[in-house]
């Protein structure tokens, strides 16, 4: 197992070097770009992300064809040469792309991801700063997911075609089909001071005099502002994998060896967790990694928007379309790398589940 797990490390390396190069070399040719952001809110000071739909061309990181002579920016119209010069020095644009490419790798080898280009503050303290509200949105998402859908599947297979079996399946269709975000509005409607009731804030994952408060004050707190965004986020995720959790179960139940140990006279109960659960719970395992990795990053942008938590999918969201290059391509180093080790965490607990599985000998 340890050849194994080093193998898989060895290939994250070229894995993570071939998303940074294609989102590299994408970049290279979007339209618009943080030299002709500047030049745009120089131009325009009032119209704020003017320069985000600024478009035409192939004019590399720094955007689209010039239409005046001399200057390779649309807007530049009327700027010195020399301050495009100088922008274009503290963007690092000077350098050919190859290049910037190079020190980034290098860069990116030690953890050092350079500084935002508008937010004037390191993109790893920002990255630390916004990491804890993602983190609680998809850790407990993923735990309350879990820790209903898989009870509920199990007891959805075992009552299959029962009048339980069809109720509980109109609940979660229900579930699945409502859009996450809808049901976030739908809760502070009802219950953040939206047209009912005000029981949950409606902002940030602690109150104000957080730091007064007491150690059980704390805890209380903490889970009185996470209560709502969870929930909202966790309802798709707790129907996928409720009928994940059924389907798997009902699967193995229908196996010969199951029909062989109830012949043997163990109870339905040794039956389904000493024999079945193992097997069974190998594919909910397997969808683990893409749910909460997905729920990480991916889907707390709407939420975090919604409940007004600033956290890494708004930070990734909002440097995406201010062009902060630098962020935007930490945050795909880091949620690559995330996404890679969370993956082999998954075959490692594949074999501590069913320890028939041998990843070193399918590879041989």
């Amino acid at each position: 197992m340890l050849s194994y797990i080093a193998r898989r490390l060895a290939l994250m390396v070229p894995t993570l070097f071939g998303i940074l190069l294609i989102s590299f070399v994408i970049v290279q040719f979007a339209p618009g770009g943080p030299v002709e952001r500047v030049i745009s809110q120089l131009q325009n000071p009032n119209s704020g992300g003017a320069a985000d739909r600024v478009g035409g061309g192939s004019g590399g990181d720094a955007g689209a064809q010039a239409i005046d002579s001399g200057s390779a920016y649309r807007g530049a119209q009327g700027l010195d040469p020399a301050f495009i010069k100088e922008l274009e020095k503290q963007f690092g644009f000077d350098k050919p792309a190859h290049e910037r490419f190079l020190k980034m790798l290098k860069d990116y080898a030690t953890f050092d991801f350079g500084r935002s280009y508008f937010r004037d503050a390191p993109v790893l303290q920002l990255i630390k700063e916004k990491l804890p509200v993602s983190i609680t949105l998809g850790l407990w998402m993923t735990l309350l997911s879990y820790a209903i859908s898989i009870p509920l599947g199990i007891r959805k297979a075992v009552k299959d075609g029962s009048r339980f079996d069809t109720w509980t399946s109109a609940v979660v269709i229900v579930g699945y089909a409502i859009p996450g975000f809808l049901f976030a509005i739908l809760l502070i409607v009802l219950f953040a001071g939206g047209s009912f009731w005000q029981i949950f804030p409606l902002r940030g994952l602690t109150s104000e005099n957080w730091a007064q408060l007491s150690l059980i004050g704390k805890i209380g707190d903490y889970f009185w502002h996470i209560a709502l965004p969870v929930l909202a986020m966790a309802l798709g995720a707790f129907a996928t994998s409720t009928l994940l959790t059924k389907n798997s179960f009902l699967d193995e139940i229908r196996k010969q060896y199951v029909l062989t140990a109830r012949m043997k006279g163990l109870s339905e109960r040794s039956v389904l967790y000493g024999h079945v659960f193992r097997n069974a719970m190998l594919i909910v395992i397997a969808g683990f990694p893409g749910a909460f990795v997905h729920a990480l990053f991916a889907g707390s942008l709407l939420i975090e928007t919604i409940f007004s938590l600033d956290g890494l999918g708004l930070l990734s969201f909002e440097a995406i379309v201010n062009r902060d290059y630098p962020v935007v391509f930490a945050n795909l180093f880091i949620f690559s790398l995330i996404g890679l080790f969370v993956h082999l965490i998954t075959d490692l607990t594949y074999a501590w589940v069913d320890p028939r599985i041998d990843f070193e000998s399918r590879e041989a």
